[in-house]
């Protein structure tokens, strides 16, 4: 199997449903333009709180109108710089004789905040509540162009699922950048388990977490919204080399008037016609599974880009992925799979190197378009700016600048990528062994059985997990709870793995893109509560994860296990808003596919 032959599956996978998606976006795109289709009661709505020159020129339609949406909020740190890009965006604009409005803002919830907490029970499904509010946003059909603010865990996937809704449209992503690195992940990760182990208190921990969360960014350890950044660049949807500068600096700024510029030519108005439908081909999204595997990224991108794929009528599954992954070499080290952060990577050659080294490989697909252009070449180049603040990118990065950071194509970390399919009669799920040390990545072991995160510290307290054990926290799928993520429970088990116990855990939800060091066998399908076999398991039951060769099974005879009566999931609570997303929870699609309310493709198989 190569990265083409895969490509190619896709594509014959595909056929159908994406024929579908570019005959509507054929639709949209031979529509007359907004000026022939709008009345003037229309225009009127659209133009009335804008100068008087914008108010004769965009009904118009002299020059191009560009659509924001944007994430914005002052409490999610990754998403408080974007508080002035629409002022820098419409000015760029005005500048080069078009306009640009905010059509519409979406929600941004902060999964930091609510990890542990019962608002993390929203976080999955806000994804499609964000491609909602973006297909929202864009429905009053006057823009020409769209820009797309926002970076964190379901914030992006959900504005480019919206934003393919009107792939007739070309978009771009502008990122706001990391945070300047504060102390050390190692540091960090050390007083989470002093903590759980009671070694300081309360007031020391929020002492360390405030030292590493200390500004305005993006989280620095390489978690899911960073993995977003990351394959968004793959995807040929940003500029090259945007994904880590920093904000608040001369260049975060001017890269953000590129942007505007570039985005000007690439509308039906410009001279470099190029809609999203065209940037995201099947090629395009194996380019983006390529990146996290040879990045070691996070899992829930597993789900994401499922579903970002399916937007734009293209089926992907966990196989392709798991294939991917065999064919693609570790080349980064970031925490939590190694102990730099996103600025120390990007320092050390950063995504600009990695492309080089996979396009010396073979790894990626190079019959692309994006929105720099044709193929990938500037996507081995960093930007900069001149003396005149105008933006270039220089030579292609082929050389690190730190090798415990970044590898070579030809000495690689390791052989293979970050993540492994596992499958066997407790169903399928997805492991990451990026950041697991190689005599933890198989473990058998007798099951512990908890239907709750709390359940599980309340035996961590008690003393009853010091052995031996795989933890199987169950009830945790998407149509149970939300399929919320399990990072709480990573200082506790690690915990006992450095205590030299073989301890692992099984779940139907998923984990925190800064989990890592234990085996986790995630994102368990048939979820528990919908007949899998996590609701047949009792205490002491043999469990087997096996990385290597894809194994998740228990040691029990088919009759043996179907046999047994399921056990019934948790009264689910409607406080926090959770009331609201009942009627989600009953018709989400299965982690295979995503787990979406919105697409669903190869619900029941992953061949």
């Amino acid at each position: 199997m190569s990265i083409a032959a895969i490509t190619q599956r896709i594509v014959e996978r595909s056929r159908a449903s994406r024929e579908t998606y570019l005959a509507m976006i054929d639709e949209m795109r031979n529509l007359p333009p907004a000026p022939d289709r709008l009345s003037c009661s229309n225009w009127a709505h659209v133009v009335a709180a804008e100068s008087e020159a914008d108010k004769k020129a965009i009904p118009a339609g002299a020059g191009a109108n560009i659509g924001i949406v944007t994430a914005y909020n002052d409490m999610l740190s990754a998403h408080k710089p974007f508080a002035t890009y629409p002022s820098i965006i419409k000015l760029a604009a005005r500048e080069l004789g078009s306009t640009a409005q905010v059509a519409g803002g979406v929600p941004a919830m902060c999964d930091g905040v609510t990890q542990g907490q019962p608002g993390m029970e929203l976080s999955l499904f806000s994804r499609d509540v964000i491609a909602m509010a973006t297909a929202v946003s864009l429905s009053h059909d006057v823009y020409d162009g769209i820009m797309c603010l926002g970076v964190c865990d379901k914030i992006l996937p959900g504005m480019m699922i919206g934003a393919l809704q009107f792939g007739h449209l070309p978009a771009m992503f502008v990122p706001a950048g990391p945070m300047p690195s504060g102390i050390s992940n190692k540091e960090k990760a050390e007083a989470r388990q002093k903590f759980a182990t009671g070694e300081i208190d309360k007031a020391q921990l929020l002492e360390t977490e405030s030292a590493s969360y200390h500004s305005a960014g993006t989280c620095t350890f390489y978690g899911t919204a960073n993995t977003n950044q990351a394959l968004v660049e793959a995807l040929g949807l940003q500029l090259a080399g945007t994904s880590f500068v920093n904000p608040g600096t001369l260049l975060r700024t001017e890269l953000t008037k590129e942007s505007v510029r570039r985005l000007l030519q690439q509308t039906r108005k410009g001279n470099d016609y190029r809609p999203l439908a065209e940037v995201v081909s099947e090629a395009s999204i194996v380019n983006a599974i390529v990146m996290m595997m040879a990045t070691g990224g996070s899992t829930n991108l597993t789900l994401h880009l499922i579903a970002m794929a399916a937007a734009a009528g293209i089926e992907i599954n966990w196989r392709d992925m798991d294939e991917v992954s065999r064919l693609t070499p570790l080349l980064a080290r970031v925490y939590p799979n190694g102990q730099a952060d996103v600025n120390h990577f990007d320092q050390a050659g950063g995504l600009a190197y990695v492309v080089n080294q996979l396009r010396s490989l073979g790894l990626l697909n190079e019959n692309v378009v994006t929105v720099m252009g044709e193929g990938l070449d500037a996507y081995e180049c960093k930007p900069a700016i001149d003396a005149e603040r105008r933006v270039h990118w220089g030579e292609p990065v082929t050389e690190r600048s730190d090798s415990e950071i970044l590898a070579t194509g030809k000495e690689p970390f390791a052989n293979e990528g970050g993540m492994r399919l596992v499958e066997g009669n407790l169903g399928t799920g997805v492991v990451k062994i990026s950041a697991v040390a190689e005599q933890y990545q198989v473990i058998e072991a007798p099951c512990k059985i908890f239907d709750s995160q709390q359940a599980l510290k309340d035996a961590f307290d008690a003393g009853e997990l010091e052995c031996d054990h795989i933890a199987v926290v169950r009830f945790q799928g998407p149509a149970a709870n939300g399929m919320p993520e399990l990072h709480k429970l990573t200082p506790y088990l690690g915990i006992l793995q450095d205590k030299g116990y073989k301890v692992a855990l099984v779940t139907d939800g998923r984990m925190s893109g800064a989990s890592g060091k234990v085996l986790t066998a995630m994102h368990v399908s048939p979820e528990a509560k919908l007949g899998g076999a996590l609701a047949l398991l009792q205490e002491g039951d043999v469990i087997r994860i096996d990385s290597h060769s894809g194994a998740l099974s228990v040691n029990l005879e088919s009759a043996q296990l179907s046999a047994r009566e399921p056990a019934l999931p948790p009264k689910a609570s409607q406080s926090i808003g959770r009331g609201l997303f009942a009627n989600l929870q009953a018709n989400v699609s299965a982690s295979t596919a995503g787990a979406s309310l919105l697409f669903s493709t190869n619900p029941e198989t992953i061949s």
